[in-house]
């Protein structure tokens, strides 16, 4: 066997070279951006999703932990075209390494990005965004309408969340498509449509979360306008909290989800219920307190030397105004018999004066003609009598 020449310098290990791989790969390629077609999707017990980025030459091993999963909203699919952002890592167990992902997005979110960056300054240079044109949100609204899909499980939590929260309100729907090319035209057309019958007390527009081009109807400038015209007090609840669409800076009130704003569109009834409690209970005390207070100054008004005097002033008066009392009903009494004897004794008068009192008595009162015969010598022998007694009369 032939004498072999010793290496002259040292030879790695493997945890060596790889370590020197890691420290390589780790330091040079973070926070890059990638483009492939997502397969074998997979998300484990503990809620980190493993996925494989690929195109026609390679492959590149993925996670995506639950924390971020969970941030980022997003489902991903097998076949998908994407984008993904995050840092190299090597797992030098495996001597394999991986990319470690923080951001997901649709493959051409470039041009859509810039169009919705232009867009966002053109508006907010005309105002569109101002405070100013913000209308306040009703404290307890009676009818809330909906602009969105009543097929999305966005609805669903919206109906559910104002039926739990705010079961006092009536909810109108206006079934709206929220993805694709028909997407906005029909979500202004709801908008309007509430505009002009002005038949809801505030309005919800939104849909779930999504990538850009899921969401991109919601940041169509026919929206944006529409939003902007309606004369209903409008929220925005369109994707998730990370989820920014121009609905959102235009509305009057921007929500993270459909939930939240159907959260931010109502009370919550069971807090009303307490608050009325609450003030009942008050107001009960504060009575109880003010009546007690009352009391308690009367009780040490009545044993004060000057209520004292004023006691004695009013049982003094009171005996006063007895005494008068009974002077004038007795005045009264007297003048009242004084007159009913007056009355009387004119009434005797009266009676006597009364030319028909002699025939009450028996007398007879002649008549020859129209004349009242009182003399013998004004009767005419031979002239038609009448003979006139109280209650009958014969002429003669």
């Amino acid at each position: 066997m032939a004498n072999q020449t010793p290496f002259l310098f040292d030879i790695p290990t493997v945890t060596e070279l790889t370590g020197k791989i890691k420290t390589l790969l780790e330091q040079n390629f973070n926070d890059i951006l990638v483009e492939g077609e997502a397969s074998n999707v997979k998300q484990s017990s503990n809620g980190h999703v493993y996925f494989t980025l690929k195109d026609s030459g390679a492959q590149l091993p993925c996670v995506m932990w639950r924390s971020t999963a969970k941030r980022l909203g997003v489902e991903l699919r097998d076949g998908q075209q994407i984008v993904v952002g995050g840092d190299l890592q090597v797992y030098a167990p495996h001597g394999r390494y991986q990319m470690i992902v923080s951001l997901v997005q649709q493959a051409g979110i470039g041009k859509l990005q810039q169009a919705f960056e232009e867009l966002k300054a053109k508006l907010k240079a005309e105002g569109l965004f101002e405070d100013i044109h913000k209308k306040p949100l009703p404290k307890f609204p009676q009818t809330i309408g909906v602009v969105t899909s009543k097929t999305t499980a966005a609805f669903q939590d919206i109906r559910s969340t104002l039926e739990k929260r705010w079961p006092l309100a009536t909810i109108k729907l206006y079934h709206a498509s929220v993805q694709g090319v028909n997407a906005a035209p029909e979500i202004v057309k709801g908008i309007e449509h509430f505009s002009t019958t002005n038949n809801v007390d505030v309005i919800i527009i939104g849909r779930g979360g999504g990538s850009l081009e899921d969401l991109w109807p919601f940041n169509e400038e026919i929206v944006a306008r529409a939003v902007y015209a309606c004369t209903v007090p409008i929220i925005s609840g369109v994707g998730h909290e990370v989820d920014f669409s121009i609905s959102d800076f235009v509305a009057d009130k921007r929500a993270a989800t459909p939930t939240q704003a159907a959260v931010m569109a109502t009370p919550d009834i069971d807090e009303v219920k307490m608050y009325v409690d609450d003030l009942h209970r008050r107001m009960e005390l504060n009575t109880k307190g003010a009546v007690q207070y009352y009391k308690d100054k009367v009780d040490s008004m009545a044993k004060s030397y000057a209520l004292l005097a004023v006691q004695q002033k009013l049982s003094h008066s009171r005996n006063k105004i007895a005494t008068l009392k009974e002077q004038l009903s007795n005045r009264t009494v007297s003048l009242q018999r004084d007159r009913k004897d007056r009355i009387t004794h004119l009434l005797h008068r009266m009676e006597k004066q009364d030319p028909n009192e002699p025939l009450t008595k028996g007398f007879v009162r002649v008549w020859q003609g129209d004349q009242w015969i009182r003399k013998a010598a004004q009767y005419q022998k031979g002239t038609s009598t009448e003979l006139q007694w109280k209650d009958e009369s014969i002429k003669l």
